[in-house]
């Protein structure tokens, strides 16, 4: 009897009270919950985390969750059970989400049916867990926002995290000439093996008149901004006439001159995965899955942590060194 009443229990990541890294407390008695009629259950293999989830957790964040809650949303693992109007998936399929119901920091999670997708057997689920939120955010800041077309050129700064390398596999895919930023030297290779034509460390005093002299006159067309609060004012020297910034993170206030938009008509142009229509999102889902079946998109995952330290991911993803592909946590 004891047997079969631990069963619908599992371990996982909660959070009672916003605050620091601190908060998020590992339970073992946690019920495994049941999916709905247009949902699935899964069990987890791996869990990427998102910069996005650290700022939620502070409770900084414009959307806060009602406590307590599981945070993460990128999981893959394999369907468990599905809900009485699930006919796309079956117990067994391997897949990855691009969001959770019930919360990714943990064995089990529930999500809804369309937000969820077939993995490929050509990606472990370690990969799985690094394509849904990355990979939809630089397309959305690419293509759906960006209007990047073939021929231009693109800069990512910030280009050795999950979102960076999403960015440049998608441009170079795409046949955009790829400039990247790292600031280790395992990051540029990783940048340079990922689509990049050129990389750039960010740690350098001159680094940005390096860029200048790459581009020239022209200048770039499109920036991929993952700390604008920091970049944003430089960004506007760089680009090119009706050139744009795409901020896809930033993290405080910035101080910019008005005027360096003004000099090359160029706009900044704020990207939330969130915002996007469900039209939108299966727009993303369409080209991620033809990158997989393609062979192109691979996603390269950094460092990897039990959930037992999940505190260390959160403290690692915005104060290491350099990021090097996608971080996850492994059930």
């Amino acid at each position: 009897i004891a047997m079969a009443g631990t069963r619908n229990v599992m371990r996982a990541v909660r959070v009672f009270e916003f605050g620091g890294p601190e908060v998020l407390k590992l339970q073992s008695d946690v019920l495994i919950p049941d999916p709905g009629d247009s949902q699935v259950l899964i069990k987890v293999h791996a869990c990427g985390v998102n910069p996005v989830e650290t700022y939620i957790r502070s409770g900084s964040y414009a959307r806060k969750p009602a406590l307590p809650y599981i945070p993460g949303s990128d999981v893959a693992g394999v369907i468990e059970g599905v809900g009485e109007r699930v006919a796309a998936f079956k117990k067994g399929d391997r897949v990855f989400t691009i969001g959770t119901v019930s919360g990714g920091y943990a064995e089990y999670a529930v999500a809804a049916a369309n937000s969820v997708f077939p993995l490929s057997d050509k990606l472990d689920f370690r990969q799985g867990a690094a394509i849904g939120i990355p990979y939809f955010t630089a397309y959305r800041a690419l293509f759906q926002k960006g209007h990047a077309e073939a021929g231009e050129s693109v800069l990512v700064h910030g280009a050795s995290g999950g979102v960076g390398v999403a960015a440049c596999q998608l441009a170079r895919a795409r046949g955009l000439t790829v400039l990247g930023t790292a600031g280790t030297e395992e990051g540029m290779n990783l940048v340079l093996r990922n689509g990049a034509h050129q990389v750039f460390n960010h740690r350098e005093a001159n680094y940005i008149d390096k860029i200048k002299e790459y581009t020239g006159t022209e200048g770039v067309n499109i920036i991929i901004e993952m700390l604008s609060n920091v970049n944003l004012a430089t960004d506007l020297q760089l680009l090119s006439c009706a050139g744009r910034v795409m901020v896809v993170g930033s993290r405080g206030p910035t101080g910019i001159n008005p005027r360096d938009t003004m000099s090359k008509e160029s706009s900044i142009i704020g990207v939330s995965l969130f915002l996007a229509t469900e039209e939108e999102m299966r727009e993303c889902a369409a080209a991620v899955l033809d990158g997989i079946a393609a062979g192109w998109l691979r996603p390269a995952v950094g460092a990897e942590y039990p959930l037992e330290k999940a505190v260390e991911a959160h403290e690692d993803i915005i104060h290491s060194s350099g990021a090097r592909g996608k971080m996850v946590l492994l059930p």
